[in-house]
């Protein structure tokens, strides 16, 4: 049944476009999958009711996209990129149309405040893993052709809205994900570039005098950031002027000093396990960074987290080449929308209980704003990859403060 749902709410938002209001993004497709995948697809249809009437029609194309790099972060082409991308997904596989224009879009990870990416991580997972009642038995996911459509949309608004990370076009370590787009195209890491590699020792995982079994060197333990990851977030600077919206914010990065520092203070190792390994700390870390800054922009500072937990739901479908380069992709999404909308001091801890996973989910399912639901959606897998129940409470948190 939730899978029939999902297929039907995607029916009645493919009728609308990517964006409303000039700049507001639409969360319907995300917010639908989040809910569907949590088996509150009861609701999907009430809440459409309430959020469609917001929406604009979908946008009309102007002409075929022949020149991609051209046409990329050029909202007035949205028409355009949502036929190209119709077109593509009806000839070739979806992974492949994904592998070729991953790398492609990726150096423009900023597009949409983030919600490009969101938007793709939600849609690949409607793909590859269908949603299933717990206890059930996983199925094989059915490649809808509104699964697909979804795909396209996705990918179309990225396209249409794609904007780099001020100073992360360039990333050391990063590697070369795109032959034409060498905007990811790195050096190597080197010994002493401030990279704690995963298999680097740390005092946390230093042997234990009664003898008990401890993480392996670089794994850390439940409950615990990964140290190099923690840093990097610890270290990032902060925007003098915190006034108007992301574009302008994000323009202000280049003019503090220790930017360019920070937004390359995590690369991931190289290897896809150590890529995996810093993706799912990046998160955990961005998680419980909500509890303590996002008071100052609840919704933003949401951002922060299902960027990176876009990409980490991305990665099954990948190349493994791509891992590390996504990676730093997400880390520059991550720094970015921090170092513009969280303030210098964190808030007192939050005092509001978490409760189980499913309850946590619940209840921002019944709060019903997209932005809740789908960081629900996200510390419910950095939850189930950590072990650290404090992740769950930002949820709460976030429906408090929305």
């Amino acid at each position: 049944m939730g899978e029939e749902i999902l297929d039907e709410a995607y029916r009645r938002l493919h009728r609308t476009g990517p964006e409303y209001k000039g700049w507001l993004s639409n969360h319907g497709p995300m917010a639908v999958e989040a809910l569907v995948r949590h088996g509150h697809d009861g609701v999907v249809h009430r809440w459409l009711d309430a959020y469609l009437g917001r929406l604009d029609e979908l946008p009309r194309g102007l002409r075929p996209i022949e020149d991609w790099r051209e046409a990329l972060g050029d909202p007035k082409r949205a028409g355009d990129w949502l036929a190209h991308f119709d077109r593509e997904l009806r000839e070739r596989p979806w992974r492949e149309v994904l592998g070729t224009w991953w790398p492609r879009l990726l150096p423009g990870i900023a597009a949409g405040a983030t919600h490009g990416v969101i938007r793709v991580g939600h849609a690949v997972r409607a793909l590859g893993a269908p949603a299933r009642p717990p206890g059930s038995a996983p199925r094989e996911a059915a490649e809808s052709p509104e699964r697909l459509a979804e795909l396209g949309q996705a990918l179309a608004y990225w396209a249409a809205r794609w904007q780099p990370v001020p100073g992360a076009d360039r990333p050391s370590g990063a590697g070369t994900v795109d032959a034409d787009h060498a905007t990811l195209a790195g050096e190597g890491a080197v010994p002493g570039d401030g990279h704690a590699r995963p298999d680097a020792w740390h005092p946390s995982t230093a042997g234990d005098p009664a003898g008990r079994d401890l993480p392996t060197p670089g794994t850390p333990v439940a409950g615990d950031v990964a140290p190099h990851v923690a840093a990097a977030l610890a270290g990032l600077p902060r925007i003098a002027d915190r006034t108007g919206g992301i574009r302008e914010r994000l323009g202000r990065l280049p003019a503090v000093p220790r930017w360019p520092a920070a937004v390359a203070a995590l690369r991931s190792a190289g290897t896809p396990a150590g890529a995996e390994r810093d993706l799912v700390a990046l998160v955990h870390g961005a998680s419980l960074d909500y509890l303590r800054f996002g008071h100052a922009e609840p919704v933003m500072l949401v951002h922060a987290v299902t960027a990176p937990t876009a990409v980490l739901r991305t990665l099954p479908a990948l190349d493994p080449a791509l891992w590390a380069a996504s990676v730093a992709a997400a880390w520059s999404a991550t720094a970015a929308v921090t170092s513009v909308y969280a303030p210098e001091r964190p808030a007192a801890p939050s005092t509001l209980a978490a409760g189980a996973p499913a309850e946590v989910f619940a209840r921002a399912a019944r709060h019903g704003d997209a932005h809740v639901v789908k960081l629900a959606d996200a510390v419910l897998d950095a939850h189930a990859a950590s072990g650290d129940e404090r992740v769950l409470a930002a949820a709460g948190y976030a429906g408090h403060l929305i």
